[in-house]
């Protein structure tokens, strides 16, 4: 069903409903303990699958299978030279597992290394350019929201429909901002917004607001909600995250490659990180921008049809999602019970259990995000997302699952669960070379040899093993500058081979000091979820502010305390051991200045001066992204301007009449008898009712009872009355 516009032709964008007749598409949650229905299509085979898919796994497996056998044969002559010991077999099993990780990565990357000299990692008839193809249905764009900045999220969200409107294919394509807000002032600055939105694109019928009064289930719920309402009206929808940005003619040629092939569910894009200017942004946006496409190449290139989804810049048949990827609560409580955190993996994995193929192409350019200004922030996230990936041990049970999705899955737990086992590898590791530094050995014992007994630990095996860890750990970064080579657009954006080339040595050097202090970040998350403590939802940082020493004093010294404590030892076993974990050490007693230093500004924007951690989008900036800085800069002045609007709720409302009486009729209808009560709500309306001003009545109401009348019209006459 197409959204009618006869009703809305003749209306001003205020006076124009705020969402469009609904469609309703039936989405029930999916049994995780029994098959799918899959309606007749296939599971093993699917047609969209490379013909040489099974050939590039054992490539990737078998490789990294044998790289970690020829590494354990080598570290158990380090460790076990004289025999087995205890604490040498638990450093072999951490070794293998830890080698395996670093090995896969390795050989994948191989992959994605042949996948972009050839120009690869497209598929499903995606040409890189030439005509664009012309769109048969319709398309839902989403940007879900949760207490956001209003300004800056619909600012992205209008270079995105200006990027479109340039196709000449905008008619195939409506624009949701989906809104999980709680805060009551957010709520009517998104309102606000959504409708200067609509008024500076003169576009009415086709760009809609929603918020949802109770945020169950977070931003799948909030997905779900939008396809059981308005899901029947559109072919595809296109998911994006309140910091996304993508280019019109980009998600034409991927929209288009969906409706050219009926058994895809989803097709997942490459993000590339911009905007960044703290260090640590820049940091992430330069890996990102040059290593990003080679991991990305090379887990499509061996992925095929059994792809994964990130949760955003990705298109999505309505259908197949509303299908499948209905999530179950967990049994239990938090934190590995209840609704499903990392919702996009797990709903990628159920769409390729109904028969749905799941394709990624990171051989198209125009996807984009951004990055959090700081390692604290990044920290806050990480501890959401581990808790979610954690709780995919879970769901790996669940019957019907591809092993490629089990194996998502799996990798996702052990980006988390790879810290720990670091952390314990290098504290055993001292433990065996404490013991050898007290274990007297005998060369020459009682039994007549030609030969002597070495020590346990050996030092010579310990450097080979060191330097190949490093080189398969490095090789990479090695890998994705030869490949920039082959790329002079991307070089050229880079500041040529030198300066590329010493920004990758500065991005390491950083990377490697700050590595062991995420190392303990992890830790700590993965043992504070271990413990039950659940994560909660808050909303991410986007805003690159200064951050004062105290308060980086105040969450780092504890990552310099345990670096003293962890140098003491390594010193008192030997020098030797402490020479060789100076990387570690260094870069936990430096804990304080370096969280400072990169979450600076002023040194991010030097070094982009100075020519350093550049990348093509920022250097020569794409049409997408120069619409998306021009919003930015309009949005800056307007928080400039000596006449402000108000930003709290009741003000807003009362000093904007157009703003009023699209609120009013926005609204949830009015309360049936008999359904569930508002206790907010009767609460807010007593306290609103009983004020004496409307200073007096902010000054009672929580959050919550501000919201649940600013929901009614009861509430909102009320404040309308109520004096200064």
């Amino acid at each position: 069903m197409d959204v009618p516009l006869d009703a809305v032709t003749n209306m001003s964008p205020s006076e124009a409903p705020f969402l469009p007749h609904e469609a309703p598409l039936r989405m029930e949650p999916q049994n995780l303990h029994q098959q799918p229905d899959r309606h007749g299509r296939p599971f093993r085979v699917l047609d969209t699958t490379p013909k040489t898919l099974w050939l590039r796994r054992l490539f990737v497996f078998g490789s990294a299978l044998a790289l970690t056998g020829f590494g354990i044969y080598r570290i158990n002559q380090v460790f076990n030279s004289l025999g087995v010991s205890t604490l040498g077999v638990i450093v072999l099993i951490l070794f293998a597992i830890l080698g395996f990780w670093i090995a896969l990565s390795f050989t994948s990357s191989l992959g994605g290394f042949v996948s972009l000299i050839t120009r690869g990692g497209l598929g499903l008839g995606i040409h890189r350019d030439g005509a664009l193809p012309v769109l048969k249905a319709r398309t839902a764009v989403l940007m879900p929201t949760y207490n956001e900045d209003p300004e800056r999220v619909l600012g992205g969200l209008k270079a995105i429909y200006d990027s479109i409107l340039a196709t000449g294919q905008i008619d195939a394509f409506d624009f949701f901002i989906l809104s999980d807000t709680t805060n009551p002032d957010v709520w009517l600055q998104e309102e606000r917004a959504f409708l200067a939105l609509r008024r500076a694109t003169g576009d009415d019928r086709r760009i809609f607001y929603r918020r949802r009064h109770q945020n169950t289930d977070r931003k799948a719920g909030n997905l779900g909600d939008w396809v059981t309402r308005f899901g029947d009206s559109y072919q595809q929808m296109l998911t994006l995250d309140a910091d996304s940005v993508m280019d019109g003619s980009l998600i034409v040629r991927v929209v288009s490659a969906m409706e050219n092939h009926e058994g895809v569910g989803l097709i997942q894009t490459l993000p590339v990180i911009v905007g960044g200017r703290t260090l640590f942004a820049r940091m992430q946006q330069f890996a990102g921008r040059v290593y990003g496409p080679l991991i990305a190449h090379g887990i499509a290139w061996w992925h095929g049809s059994e792809g994964n989804y990130w949760g955003h810049n990705a298109v999505i048949r309505t259908r197949a999602f509303a299908e499948q990827a209905g999530l179950p609560h967990l049994k239990g409580r938090p934190p590995f019970g209840g609704h499903i955190l990392s919702h996009d993996f797990v709903e990628a994995a159920l769409m390729r259990r109904g028969g749905w193929a799941i394709h990624m192409v990171p051989g198209l350019f125009g996807s984009y995000e951004e990055s959090p200004p700081s390692l604290t922030d990044v920290a806050i996230r990480d501890r959401r997302w581990c808790q979610g990936n954690l709780q995919h041990a879970k769901i790996l049970g669940t019957k019907g699952l591809h092993w490629v999705s089990r194996t998502h899955m799996l990798t996702g737990i052990g980006s988390y669960i790879m810290s720990p086992l670091w952390l314990l590898f290098l504290l055993f590791g001292i433990l065996i070379s404490l013991q050898s530094h007290f274990y007297h050995p005998e060369y020459f014992g009682t039994k007549p040899t030609l030969y002597p007994h070495w020590p346990r630990v050996d030092p010579v095996q310990a450097k080979f093993v060191f330097i190949g860890t490093m080189g398969i750990l490095l090789a990479p970064k090695f890998l994705a500058f030869i490949a920039m080579m082959f790329d002079r657009s991307a070089l050229r954006g880079s500041g040529g081979a030198i300066r590329l080339f010493l920004s990758i040595i500065l991005e390491t050097l950083i990377g490697g000091l700050i590595a062991p202090i995420a190392m303990l970040i992890q830790t700590s998350g993965v043992i504070s979820i271990l413990l039950g403590r659940d994560s909660g939802w808050n909303a991410q940082n986007r805003e690159d502010g200064r951050v004062s020493l105290r308060e980086v004093a105040r969450g780092y010294w504890v990552y310099t305390v345990f670096g003293l404590l962890l140098a003491a030892a390594a010193w008192s076993v030997s020098h030797a051991l402490f020479l060789w974990m100076t990387p570690v050490l260094l870069g936990l007693v430096l804990a304080i200045p370096l969280a400072a230093v990169t979450a600076s500004r002023d040194v991010g924007l030097g070094l982009r001066r100075a020519g350093f951690l550049l990348i093509e989008e920022e250097t020569a900036p794409p049409p997408i992204l120069r619409l998306a800085e021009e919003n930015e800069r309009l949005r800056t002045e307007a928080l400039h301007a000596p006449h402000q609007p108000p930003s709290e709720a009741f003000a807003l409302l009362r000093t904007d009449r157009t703003l009023l009486d699209a609120h009013l009729g926005a609204l949830p209808p009015t309360r049936k008898a008999g359904s569930a009560i508002d206790a907010n709500l009767l609460v807010g309306l007593v306290k609103l009712k009983e004020a004496p001003s409307i200073k007096a009545a902010l000054s009672k109401l929580t959050r919550q009872e501000k919201a649940s009348v600013l929901g009614t019209a009861e509430g909102v006459a009320l404040v309308e009355k109520l004096p200064d």
